[in-house]
């Protein structure tokens, strides 16, 4: 969430670079946006609330020329979405765009109020600009003032400034998390809070680490620590095709990323099947024997969507490789006092690498002893780079909201690793591997086929769109894409809707069930199947109606559905995988249908930096 944007250069105009720049970052989510140039003599700052056409048009009317400027999305933390709390902010000299969270923003309001600034909206990130105006005012450089004025911060912060006493320089500085990426070129230099930002200017790329700092001019970039010493970096070529990201005909970025969830998936297992000796090679990650035989125990945080991954996580882990796997909500995981140490194997999710709860546990764990093995979709993220290990899935960029494409990929990596732990510790047999692995090598096909169902579930999606609540319930391993289904639907609907475990419905949900709820039910054929149509009849004496998605070849539960989505079997723990797609196309049927932002639903973001 929140995206940051730089250019310093001569071959462009600033304004373009940073719109569209702003542009490509739309996905994180925001509610209002911003640009400051410097013009030759002034900072010129132009603010908008809501989607960046409202800036493109103020900038239309009011264009800001220069080649040295710095832009902002916005998504509120401190004060309410308006201009006045827009990036970028202005104090003095100063113009500064932040992503992050300011903690002592109560003292330091304070303190600037008694030295008599005026303080012009409700932001902490004014706070800062302040902060730095005032050492800029003493005569330090900007670089230097910058660094002194983090030093009297405490939180998380990506933070860019431009300063009219150093006007042909942009500072930089990352603390807590949030990225920062520094894209080189000829005469010319970018800066993006993601990759898409700048990719379609430059393929070489630096990425801030915590507690660096950055001066960007039109030749370069120089990088300081905390103490101000040089840092040396290498520049990373990103291979990615800015092409990927548009729609592609699809009217939707989520339409587009559902539909490509076979070559996702097939991306993800790649090379990594060893057929003639049964094994898996994991990118070089060491869970040889010797090593998988260390881990007692294997830790998930996550959150999200990524926990109901990790909650599949638990069931493949206890059932497959035998050893006991918990599931903690990474927001709390560091704040219960955790008990780990070097037999735990801590396995943080999240696709962008980002997520700042996600990170915060991560670093708890490990800590504490933990071996660190993440799984992300996001190379060189802050994530990636703090585990000991990472297991990439390749779902490619995903820019809709909400995940789809990410959550299966992630779903075929845990599948990987419970395979990989089983094969090394020795708890499957070679048959089971051998079956495990020709389940892997048909899913692409079999997610193929069940996408060939979105005409059938937009005509359900048509029943039911005006319904104001749903139920999702699922047993076992379908529980958490229950779950997932009610997430979903939630997210880019605005529908309330909730995921059960079917066998908790008469702990409570039972209760809201009559002829106007929508109870979607997944029941294939499985070992709880019995239960589950159990279930579903006490649905129907209610009146509930029900959406049952079924195994192929189930024609008795007809008579007892509203409506019947029949998916094939593939094995215990890829069916759920398969059961995903239904849910997905549901929820994203239902909310075209109500004409909500699908691929930007609101108050929500993609990457969430902040607690």
């Amino acid at each position: 969430m929140c995206g940051i944007v730089g250019y310093i250069g001569e071959r462009r105009s600033a304004q373009e670079v940073l719109v569209d720049g702003l542009r490509r970052l739309e996905y994180r989510g925001y509610d209002s946006g911003g640009v400051a140039v410097w013009n030759g003599s002034e900072l010129a700052i132009r603010r908008a609330v809501g989607k960046l056409a409202n800036l493109e048009r103020l900038l239309y009317d009011d264009p800001v020329a220069g080649s040295v400027g710095i832009g902002h999305t916005r998504w509120a933390t401190h004060g309410k979405p308006s201009e006045g709390n827009a990036h970028p902010h202005r104090a003095g000299r100063v113009a500064i765009v932040h992503n992050g969270i300011v903690e002592n923003y109560h003292e330091i309001r304070d303190a600037l109020d008694a030295a008599g600034r005026e303080i012009l909206s409700e932001t902490d990130t004014e706070l800062v600009a302040h902060l730095i105006d005032q050492e800029v005012e003493t005569g330090l450089d900007l670089m230097t003032a910058v660094r002194n004025a983090t030093g009297k911060l405490i939180g998380s912060y990506a933070l860019a400034v431009i300063s009219t006493s150093d006007p042909d320089t942009i500072v930089v500085a990352k603390n807590g998390g949030s990225p920062l990426i520094v894209g080189l070129g000829q005469g010319e230099t970018f800066l993006g809070s993601d990759i898409p930002a700048i990719l379609p200017y430059t393929r070489e790329m630096l990425f801030l680490l915590d507690g660096e700092y950055a001066a960007l001019h039109r030749d370069g970039v120089q990088i300081v620590d905390e103490q101000g010493h040089l840092v040396e970096r290498e520049t990373k070529r990103i291979s990615w095709d800015p092409v990927s990201a548009e729609k592609g005909g699809f009217d939707h970025f989520m339409q587009k990323e559902i539909f490509e969830q076979p070559r996702a998936i097939r991306d993800t297992i790649g090379t990594r099947i060893l057929e003639g000796s049964l094994d898996l090679d994991l990118d070089g990650i060491d869970l040889s024997p010797e090593r998988a035989k260390t881990i007692d125990r294997v830790i998930f945080v996550a959150c999200g969507t990524a926990s109901y991954a990790a909650m599949i996580g638990k069931y493949l882990i206890e059932q497959l490789v035998g050893i006991p796997a918990e599931v903690d909500l990474a927001s709390e995981y560091r704040y219960r006092q955790p008990v780990v140490d070097q037999g735990c194997l801590l396995v943080p999710i999240s696709q962008s690498g980002e997520t700042a709860d996600t990170l915060a546990a991560l670093r708890e764990g490990r800590e504490r002893g933990a071996q660190v093995l993440s799984i992300c979709n996001t190379r060189e993220s802050t994530i990636a780079r703090e585990s000991h290990d990472v297991l990439y899935t390749q779902a490619g960029p995903e820019i809709g909201v909400a995940s789809t494409k990410c959550f299966t990929t992630q779903l075929v990596a845990l599948q990987l690793l419970a395979l990989k732990l089983g094969i090394s510790r020795q708890s499957l047999s070679a048959e089971q591997v051998s079956r495990s692995f020709d389940e892997l090598r048909r899913l692409p096909r079999i997610i193929e086929e069940t996408l060939e169902l979105d005409g059938e579930i937009r005509e359900v999606a048509q029943r039911y769109f005006r319904a104001p609540n749903f139920l999702f319930l699922g047993r076992g391993v379908m529980y958490p894409i229950a779950m997932e289904g009610a997430l979903k639907l939630k997210e880019i609907s605005y529908i309330h809707a909730e995921g059960y475990a079917a066998g908790e419905m008469k702990h409570g949900p039972i209760a809201l069930i009559d002829e106007n709820m929508p109870v979607v039910v997944i029941a294939n054929q499985s070992s709880v199947y019995e239960k589950v149509v159990s279930n579903l009849e006490e649905v129907r004496a209610r009146d509930g109606k029900i959406i049952a998605i079924a195994s192929i070849g189930d024609e008795a539960i007809q008579t007892k559905s509203d409506a019947v989505i029949r998916i094939p079997e593939l094995g215990d723990y890829l069916t759920a995988l398969v059961a995903t797609i239904p849910v997905q196309l549901l929820a994203y049927h239902i909310a075209t249908l109500k004409g909500t932002d699908v691929d930007q639903p609101r108050n929500l973001a993609k990457s969430v930096t902040v607690e």
